[in-house]
């Protein structure tokens, strides 16, 4: 039997010698992935005891692996970072705005709205006029520095805000300003970094102002009704719940990008409209929404550390400072002067809302923008604005708790919210509440005849120590304790909103005017 063999395979001019993908490659690409991301994940202890916001961590983490450091990767795909980056952005927007209270975000509305359009516009014209004549820049690329730099970005707000007691205006405020100044600077620099003349600023304004109100009314439409829809049909799994809340977040993304809109503000919007909506297994969702926003923020700052060369980085550290000083002690402290003079807000609030205006993420992907598209001295933009990232990050995260001290606006404890999960009972046209009492609680020494739920709830069960029993009227309740509470579906919300209400009234709940609308007077 004669020898057949096939012919040797020769390459394609520009192409090179191609190694098929095996499953040992798949292993251990698994095995990379899978020791990073424990890295990371160990690296957040460290950046909260620190103060220090996580990004700085996970670029570490992605310089080291670079060309310039002990993991010799060499990465230098603009495009595909900014397409993963917008990815993560997607899904840590729509973790935010989870996450959201709408009882504290609703009175700051307005001022975070004014914040993230007038504010940003007077932080670009500064920033862009300081890099033009201080820098020695051209017009354009001193106006896509503006705007690039002129966004806060979310994960950094939520990661470091959050574990601050803040009053919940200034909190709301900044929360809001962080999820609805994206879309505006993305535009803003998208249409910077087209090639051609740039077009007149009120026609640009014009496009924003179109785009903003598109992706706004797809949000809020789209997570209005993703909420009707799984509060009124039971899925056969739990888990699957997290899933349909997700996808429903990056539907309104896409829906909004599509019809030509923001899609990064709808994805805000309909999270925030799902978030504030009582869903069924809502600590379930809620702990798969953060855990996903964690994976994207590790593997956006991993990637975008990836794609920095730090020893071409010298030549723009002082450029990086100077626009970085502009930016933080001018540029921003007029924007928020500016745009909340309206609204009489205090001083202090003011100053601690000019420091808190955090650069992470977001303004690095934004500076891919104009190297995809090709940009004069764009790598230079990219440079510049990730060591005003990584320098200013660093200086301002760890001081806001001691800033915030300093201007006596952190906030007493509060009672501790009630942890509550519904799971709808279709066929009974109701819904079970399992209801978990943390120790802040001052639902802690009340009856459960004093709960005075609406007719139509009851008190079922009550687990504690590990032993269920089912409760009598005048069963005291005590912290730790986990009730099954069985409700029709017309009583469902104002049960919840009771025994919320308890949670963080007490016995007096009805007398302290958060009663809740649960219970007949």
């Amino acid at each position: 039997m004669s020898d057949v063999r096939e012919p040797a395979r020769v390459p394609r001019p520009g192409q090179g010698r191609e190694r098929p993908l095996t499953v040992h490659h798949l292993n251990q690409l698994l095995l990379v992935c899978s020791l990073v991301l424990l890295i990371a994940v160990a690296a957040v202890r460290v950046s909260s005891r620190s103060g220090l916001p996580s990004l700085l961590v996970y670029l570490g983490i992605g310089i080291a692996m670079g060309q310039d450091g002990i993991g010799d990767i060499h990465f230098d795909n603009a495009e595909l970072t900014q397409v993963i980056g917008y990815a993560a952005l997607v899904v840590i927007l729509a973790e935010g705005g989870l996450g959201t209270k709408w009882k504290e975000i609703k009175p700051a509305l307005p001022a975070a709205s004014v914040l993230a359009l007038a504010g940003v516009a007077v932080s670009v014209g500064i920033t862009a006029t300081a890099a033009h004549h201080l820098i020695g820049l051209e017009w354009r690329q001193a106006f896509i520095i503006g705007a690039v730099v002129s966004s806060t970005d979310a994960a950094a707000v939520f990661s470091v805000l959050r574990k601050i007691p803040l009053p919940a205006r200034v909190m709301g405020t900044l929360e809001a300003e962080s999820g609805f100044n994206d879309a505006p600077v993305v535009i803003l620099v998208v249409s910077l970094s087209t090639a051609g003349p740039v077009e007149h600023w009120y026609t640009l304004l014009g496009v924003i102002l179109m785009e903003l109100a598109i992706g706004a009314a797809i949000g809020i439409a789209v997570g209005w009704l993703g909420s009707w829809c799984l509060r009124h049909v039971a899925l056969p799994a739990s888990g699957l719940y997290p899933i349909a809340v997700m996808a429903i977040a990056v539907t309104a993304y896409a829906a909004g990008a599509l019809a030509h809109g923001s899609g990064f503000l709808a994805v805000y919007l309909a999270a925030m409209v799902l978030g504030n909506a009582k869903l069924p297994h809502w600590p379930a969702t809620r702990g798969f929404a953060d855990g996903l926003g964690w994976i994207a923020q590790i593997g956006m700052f991993v990637l975008l550390g990836l794609l920095v060369t730090p020893h071409e980085m010298g030549d723009d550290i002082w450029p990086a400072l100077v626009i970085g000083l502009v930016l933080t002690m001018v540029a921003r402290p007029l924007s928020v002067i500016v745009s909340l003079a309206p609204f009489r807000v205090p001083w202090q609030e003011q100053t601690l809302m000019s420091w808190a205006g955090l650069r992470g993420a977001v303004p690095i992907i934004l500076a891919t923008i104009p190297m995809v598209s090709g940009i004069e001295d764009s790598r230079r933009i990219f440079n510049i604005v990730f060591v005003l990232v990584v320098v200013y990050t660093l200086l301002q995260g760890p001081t806001l708790p001691w800033l915030a001290r300093t201007l006596r606006l952190g906030k007493g404890a509060e009672a501790a919210d009630l942890g509550i999960e519904s799971a709808p009972l279709e066929r009974l046209r109701g819904h079970l509440l399992s209801v978990a009492i943390p120790d802040g609680s001052r639902m802690h020494g009340v009856e459960v005849g004093e709960l005075r739920l609406p007719p139509g709830a009851a008190v079922t069960l009550v687990v504690r120590d590990e032993k269920s029993f089912v409760p009598l009227p005048t069963t005291v309740l005590r912290r730790g304790d986990e009730l099954l509470v069985v409700t029709t579906d017309p009583v469902r919300d104002a049960t919840e909103r009771r025994l919320r209400a308890v949670g963080q009234g007490g016995k007096l709940a009805q007398w302290l005017g958060t009663g809740g609308n649960g219970a007949e007077a």
